[in-house]
């Protein structure tokens, strides 16, 4: 039996909390989780709401990369984060059931622990 870290909804987690990430450090230099409502609303549709944040990813790492210094840094290896969590393949899209939305937030929460724990100087 596989680890929660296996499967795809802690991987879409992680491609969430990478997105996100990435908005708010192209946006205001600094690493802010989404509000918790917006979280939740991702739960019922991941890969949609993923595919929305995407649109503006180069637009913000561009952004991030010009601040310099740690944004910069955080940028390069949130963008690596990006393109290794985003699925070589067409996945299904709809709503998660309970066990996989509670998967799902175990990935978020993980990836943005990591960023806190990196990047303190940019999330605290």
């Amino acid at each position: 039996m596989g680890q929660v870290e296996d499967g795809k909804p802690y991987r879409w987690g992680g491609l969430f909390a990478a997105l996100v990430a990435m908005r708010s450090l192209g946006d205001t230099g600094r690493i802010e989780e989404a509000p918790a409502r917006e979280v939740a609303a991702a739960v019922s549709n991941p890969l949609n709401d993923s595919l929305g944040l995407l649109r503006g990813v180069g637009e913000r790492l561009f952004a991030a990369r010009e601040r310099g210094g740690s944004a910069a840094d955080a940028a390069v290896v949130i963008m690596t984060d990006i393109a290794r969590l985003t699925p070589p393949r067409r996945e299904a899209r709809g709503t998660l059931g309970r066990r996989e939305a509670k998967e799902f937030v175990q990935g978020y929460e993980a990836r943005f622990a990591e960023y806190r724990k990196t990047w303190e100087s940019l999330t605290g």
